[in-house]
């Protein structure tokens, strides 16, 4: 029995030792060199386009989205990394059906994205849309009127996942009282001190001075601030949108800014998106729009290596992946 248990120990270390390719896409020239030095049974190769279609046949794992037609092809494939923090782009039916494990990139630009969460609403609320225009002309405009102090508002953030965790902090920060709105069971704390699941989302609506939307995009979430949602927010009060265009309904959104139920809008994300000339959205002076840009940092490309990295030695070795995306919830 003792030999039997050596002679399996030994397979599996074996099985381990053994050479795994891996074929990225746009990771960078150092991590590649600095992998090869600390997992030597991996092989990484880089490629694109045609390239990539051959390499994966014999791949082990993906650094990148890939199609149907790769799948198919890549019979040995037991891992792809998704370099975005949102997945809807690269799962397909046959990638959800199959055990190839998907990793993504979430936590990693929590950060910077809720700095800009809160750069759209410091810049309404302490009225910079309407200073920071009026500089290039040289104007000196005067009037404390309409500026809105965070202290002891309410901040609800639906999706406290990676970047609405972050805008929690922030808000905390500010002295905002602070909604979760969320799937997940979430036990409530210092920093989110009520935690409400997404069907009850028009319940607590009513009480935000800001409405913050960081929720991934699925099935589930599409359009989920739609007419109704936008109805039940208080007069006055400001929404937010940090993760995807889809995730709520741009007419309503026009009409809530239109009617003055709403102080102010930033959106960094937009459906249709870019956001095309002449959108209703564009005339409003009250509304800030940058075109999908809040996940740039000067620390971005240093935590997207730190999690492919990890995980590469993860594989590498048998150990269970960092980041795993459900398939079927999408996130």
């Amino acid at each position: 029995m003792k030999k039997l248990i050596l002679l399996a120990l030994a397979a599996t270390s074996l099985a381990l030792a053994q050479n795994k390719k891996i074929v990225a896409q746009g990771i960078s020239d150092q991590l590649v060199n600095e992998l090869k030095s600390s997992v030597p049974n991996v092989t990484i190769v880089q490629a694109r386009g045609e390239q990539f279609a051959k390499e994966i046949v014999e791949a082990d794992a993906v650094i990148g989205a890939i199609r149907p037609e790769h799948l198919r092809a890549a019979k040995k494939l037991k891992w792809v990394h998704v370099t975005s923090a949102g997945v809807e782009h690269a799962l397909f039916p046959e990638l959800v059906k199959s055990d190839i494990v998907v990793t993504n990139a979430k936590n990693v630009y929590g950060p910077q994205i809720a700095d800009h969460a809160f750069a759209f609403l410091l810049a309404l609320t302490r009225r910079l849309n309407l200073t920071i225009p009026a500089q290039v002309n040289e104007e000196w405009p005067r009037g404390r009127e309409g500026m809105f102090e965070l202290n002891g508002k309410t901040a609800v953030i639906i999706g406290v996942g990676g970047i609405g965790s972050n805008i929690a902090q922030r808000a905390h920060g500010f002295g905002m009282r602070v909604i979760g709105v969320d799937p997940r069971d979430i036990t409530p704390g210092n920093i989110v001190q009520r935690l409400v699941p997404p069907d009850r989302l028009n319940e607590v609506l009513p009480e935000a001075d800001v409405v913050f939307i960081s929720a991934p995009h699925t099935r589930k979430s599409e359009k989920m601030m739609g007419p109704q949602q936008f109805e039940l927010m208080k007069q006055g009060s400001y929404f937010i949108a940090m993760s995807r265009g889809k995730v709520y309904d741009m007419p309503s959104l026009v009409k809530a800014l239109d009617s003055g139920k709403l102080a102010g809008a930033g959106v960094d994300v937009t459906d249709p998106e870019p956001l095309p000339k002449g959108h209703p959205l564009w005339k409003f002076k009250n509304v800030v729009i940058t075109p999908h840009s809040s996940g740039g940092s000067d620390n971005l490309q240093q935590r997207l290596n730190f999690v492919v990295g990890e995980n590469i030695r993860r594989f590498a070795s048998g150990r269970p992946l960092i980041n795993v995306v459900n398939k079927q919830e999408g996130y």
